[in-house]
Formats: structure tokens, sequence, C-alpha cells
């Protein structure tokens, strides 16, 4: 051992005397344990499963009873999960905080400074949900993954028709809805007649026959059609894939345990608009299922819709008892500033780049209030118009979802009611103020008489 790290030891008190750190590869993971735990304390396992196996006996052997590990990729969820079977407790450690000493790097110094940070204390644990709620996170971020690509096969779906330069996309609102797959399904077994296919549009079709008639007149080639054939084939499979992840995700929240007594009755809404459901939304009733594993209805928050709740719930869980107060949760997420000072200056005061699902569909919720009446529609526009759009967003993300923590914690229904306290102290603090201002310069306020 070199001078230095016996300088180093000598100085840090150790708070974790059975800690051990891992560096994770993708084919090849090194572990540290304490030097008297073993005569070899650094070693070097393969990723297969016997190996993971064998490391975890080393440790049991080496008496450690919690172990850092860095977050790589998904290369620590095999080791993560097994350890946890096994009884040891496991850091998972964002990377940033992980920063090795100046020197050369290799994996044997890195799990050796793992090692050495979490044997001293130095080393928080990522936030991680229960397992059953990891489960539906899983299904449910595959979920966005299969409308992602079902996405790109209705844009080739358009591009094959633009190249025949049929506007039925742009007379049609859904080129993937009962008018429009009846249109495409027609042209595929060899329908040309405008006319005809025009009258296979719904009723409810806004567009007139003529103008969609005009827009089915194009350039049938044969090479185009294949690729509209393959492309609406491509789409169909993707939703039988969404449908089936659908029937899985249903079952899998039916084991969450319910936070309702009653769960099949849902209280009356208090937005203004009445619930909809969108073209993604899963077959099951999300919202009623939401209910009842949260134990208040989350779409009631202006900005949440059951889209939005569920990603929320399974980033998340039901339950916000590990952070702290409404601050941290908002810090997690990366909706609040982050001040950086050094010598008593401000160097920075931004926000963290944080790649988290929930803090993105909070934001998309936020974006979606620009127009919008209430409390939360006044507060983004009067933040756009002093801070621009972004920061606007941000802070009503912020502003949203320290009113969800509230919601989870207290399983209280949401209610405006304290935010018009609020305004209704803020403006009297402003008459206050104002009434010393004008008395400072000689003036007296008077208010206003009501209109008769």
């Amino acid at each position: 051992m070199s001078k230095r790290r016996e300088k180093r030891d000598r100085r840090s008190a150790v708070l974790e005397p059975d800690a051990a750190g891992i560096d994770i590869g993708a084919e090849e993971i090194y572990v540290a344990v304490p030097p008297e735990r073993d005569a070899e304390p650094v070693r070097r396992f393969s990723s297969f499963t016997f190996d993971l196996l064998a490391l975890a006996e080393w440790l049991e052997h080496c008496q450690i009873r919690t172990v850092a590990m860095e977050s790589t990729g998904v290369y620590w969820i095999p080791l993560f999960q097994l350890l946890e079977k096994r009884g040891i407790e496991v850091y998972l450690v964002n990377a940033h905080y992980l920063k090795s000493v100046p020197g050369r790097k290799s994996d044997v110094t890195d799990c050796q400074w793992i090692q050495y940070l979490h044997s001293v204390g130095l080393l928080k644990a990522s936030f991680r949900p229960p397992e059953e709620i990891c489960a539906v996170r899983t299904l449910w971020r595959h979920r966005g993954s299969l409308l992602q690509m079902a996405s790109e096969h209705i844009l080739h779906i358009q591009k094959s028709l633009s190249q025949m330069n049929l506007q039925v996309h742009h007379v049609l609102s859904d080129i993937t809805g009962a008018s429009g797959l009846a249109i495409l399904d027609s042209i595929l077994r060899g329908e040309r007649d405008p006319v005809a296919l025009a009258q296979l549009c719904n009723p409810r079709v806004k567009s007139p026959r003529e103008t969609v008639a005009k827009a089915l007149e194009g350039d049938y080639r044969c090479e185009h059609l294949f690729t509209l054939q393959q492309s609406l084939d491509g789409y169909r499979f993707y939703q039988k894939m969404i449908a089936q992840l659908d029937r899985e995700i249903a079952r899998l929240m039916q084991t969450l345990p319910s936070a309702t007594d009653t769960p099949g009755s849902i209280p009356t809404r208090t937005k203004h608009s009445a619930y909809q459901r969108q073209g993604n939304d899963p077959m099951f009733d999300l919202r009623a299922e939401l209910y009842r594993i949260a134990g208040v209805d989350l779409t009631d928050i202006p900005g949440i819709s059951a889209v939005t709740a569920q990603v929320v719930l399974t980033e998340i869980g039901p339950s916000v008892h590990r952070f702290r107060n409404a601050s941290a949760f908002a810090s997690w997420l990366g909706l609040c500033p982050e001040q950086r000072i050094s010598g008593g200056k401000v160097l920075s005061c931004k926000t963290r780049k944080v790649k988290n699902r929930a803090a993105i569909a909070l934001r998309l919720g936020a974006n979606s209030l620009c127009r919008a009446k209430g409390y939360f529609g006044e507060f983004f526009r009067r933040m756009r118009a002093k801070l621009g759009t972004a920061q606007a967003i941000t802070a009503t993300a912020h502003k949203i979802a320290r009113v969800l923590y509230h919601v989870l914690l207290t399983r209280e229904p949401y209610t405006e009611t304290v935010f018009q306290h609020y305004d209704e102290q803020a403006r009297q603090r402003a008459e206050v103020r104002l009434r010393k201002q004008a008395a400072h310069l000689g003036f007296q306020i008077v208010p206003t008489q009501p209109a008769l």
C-alpha cells in the first residue's frame, strides 16, 4: 500500500467496516473488499450467472454486509437483484458522485475507490422503487417504445401516400382511425374510384365527401403500394403487441395493494373538463386502477392526465416517504434550481440535467396549461411573461410536483382553495405596501366603490 493511501486511511474514520466496492462492466466485474478480509482483496469476475453466484459467495465469506456499485447502463441489474436476494444491502450510486482522484485510471483502482468512499460514508444510494413497482415500470417503459415504433410506421404510411399524391392524411385528422384504415384497406384491395373510397368515411368525419374524393385522386404505383402494405402491416403488428402488453400491465397492477376501502368508487372530478380517454391510453380503466393504488384521484391535479399519473406512479410508487419533504422530491426530479457558490459568489443557479421520466411527464403536463383557466394557468402565463417559456414550464412543473407530493403523502383530494388563500394574502400584502408608499409621498389611497 502506498504512503498516500496509508495517510488517507489514518485520517478517515471508517463508518462501514463491512463495505465492498464493485466496478460494473459488460463482460468483467471488479470487486474490492477491505484488505484485512482476504489475502486477495480485489478480484475479477465474469458477467455470467455462474460467476455472479461465485461473487456473492465470496462476499458472504468475507462477511460483507453492504456494497456500492455504479449505475452503468443495465449491466448492474442482474447483480443488484442477486445480492438483494442474498440479504446484502446494495447502494446504487450515481456516477457523478464517483469522481476519482487524478492519476492512472483502471478497473482495479475504480473498485477500490468505490470501496473506500463507501466505507467512510461518502456515498448515497439512489432511489429505487419496490420490486413490484419496478415490474410494472419495466412493462410501461416497453409500452412507450412500442408506441414510438408504431408511430414510425404511421410516418411511413404518410410517406407512401404522399409519393402517390394521395392527400387523404390531410383531410382526415387521424389516418389510423376507423375511416382512414377502411380507406387504406380498400386501396390495397384494388379499389381506385375516389368517390367509392370517400363513401367509406365515418359519418362523424367533418370533411366534405367531395374534398375527400379529390384527395384520393393520385398516381397509384406498385412500389409505393407495396411499401404502404408493409407499413400498414407493421403498424397493426405493433398495435397487437400493445394490446397484449396492456393485458399484462393490467394483471400486474391488480397484484399491487389497494389504498382504498372502496376501490370500485371514484369521487367526482373537480376539474372543469370531463375525463376523456386518449388514443394511446391502455385498454383497461386506467383512472380507476390508479385511484385504487394511490388512494386519491391524481387526475384532478391540473396538468396530470391518466398517462402522466401512471408514469409518476411507476417511477416512484404510491408512497413518497423516502423523500423527507416536497423540496427533496422536487430536487430528485431536477425541477428546482441548484445553486453553486464559491467564495461567496453564485456561479450558477440552473436546474440539474436529470433524465427522469417522471420529470419529463410533469413538464409536458405543465406545458399543456398555457391556456388553462384557474390558478396554474395564471401562474404559467405570469412566469412566461417574467422568465420565458422554458423557465415557465420548469416552474409550473415544480409547483405541480409539490402538489403531487402533498396529495400522495396525505391522501387528501386536490383543491385550489389553498392557492386562493395565498393569493388573498399576497393581495393584502400588496395593498399594505401601496398604502405605505402613498403615505410616504403624501397621498391617500381610496378604494373604489362597487358599481350599483
